[in-house]
């Protein structure tokens, strides 16, 4: 992996928490790099130490030792104030929970990292609506969390983590409260979203089958990496799933009676008979 590529730097990270007289290790001197554009999936089971690792990355925990350097800048060693600027300007997060504000409408949600930017209203709603769009929810743009179902709510979610564009997209559990049909849904929006705009996407789950949409799989056990392997992401693109819903149509409408001209086949036999007269 060049130099140039990487986005994210982790060197001899190591967290101890302190419980009463005991020490308890959450993460025993990882070193890992991701790089820029990646998709990569933190896996691991309840206590690995994966969510701890996320929390240090997106700068919201501070380590016991070792360093995080992202855009080669060791956010380790920011005061609060920096870290919440640099959160501001280069990190998203998708929650399992939503975390939507619930007295505002969905463009209101999207829009606020917009407005934490110091950006117009007209402006930062013009690209939220834009954004929903894109996630199959413009017309939901006036609706609050209430009145929409737990998929259209994290679709909600995803689209404020991405409206700002930033360079690393935080997804915990993304999918922890969603049915199958609605799963795949939510990764393959994310993981094109992030392809598209080049995002670097750290999934974090315990879930193999969450982790086979990654590009690279690091998995976690009592807060040490026991395997990094690169991953076939079996996310579809976004024109495969524009090709096979237009396929499914296509199918459906020629079951249908009367195939794809529309003629039942008792108007079919009737037209024959008027015809033959």
């Amino acid at each position: 992996m060049e130099q140039k590529d990487i986005l994210i730097d982790i060197k001899n990270l190591r967290k101890v928490y302190k419980l009463g007289h005991e020490k308890v290790v959450a993460l025993d001197d990882i070193n890992l790099s991701i790089r820029r554009g990646e998709i990569c999936c933190i896996l691991g089971t309840s206590g690995s130490g994966k969510s701890t690792l996320l929390n240090m990355m997106a700068g919201l925990e501070k380590p016991s030792r070792g360093q995080i350097l992202i855009g080669g800048k060791d956010i380790v060693k920011f005061g609060e104030q920096r870290l919440a600027l640099f959160r501001q300007k280069n990190v998203g997060f998708v929650f399992q929970s939503y975390n939507l504000m619930g007295s505002s409408t969905a463009l209101e949600n999207v829009a606020m990292p917009l407005m934490f930017r110091g950006m117009d209203k007209d402006q930062r709603e013009r690209i939220a609506h834009q954004v929903l769009r894109e996630v199959g929810l413009g017309n939901r743009a006036g609706h609050r969390p209430t009145q929409m179902s737990g998929g259209q709510q994290q679709r909600v979610g995803i689209a404020r983590a991405f409206v700002s564009r930033p360079k690393i997209v935080f997804a915990d559990e993304p999918t922890g409260n969603l049915d199958s049909k609605t799963t795949i849904e939510v990764m393959e929006l994310m993981v094109n979203k992030s392809r598209e705009n080049n995002q670097t996407l750290i999934l974090v789950t315990h879930d193999n089958e969450i982790a086979e949409y990654a590009d690279r799989i690091v998995t976690l056990v009592d807060g040490r990496i026991i395997s990094d392997v690169n991953n076939v992401s079996k996310a579809r693109t976004r024109q495969e799933i524009e090709q096979e819903a237009l396929a499914a149509a296509k199918a459906e409408t020629a079951a249908a009676p009367g195939g794809q001209d529309g003629i039942l086949p008792e108007d079919r036999a009737e037209e024959g008979r008027t015809t033959d007269e």
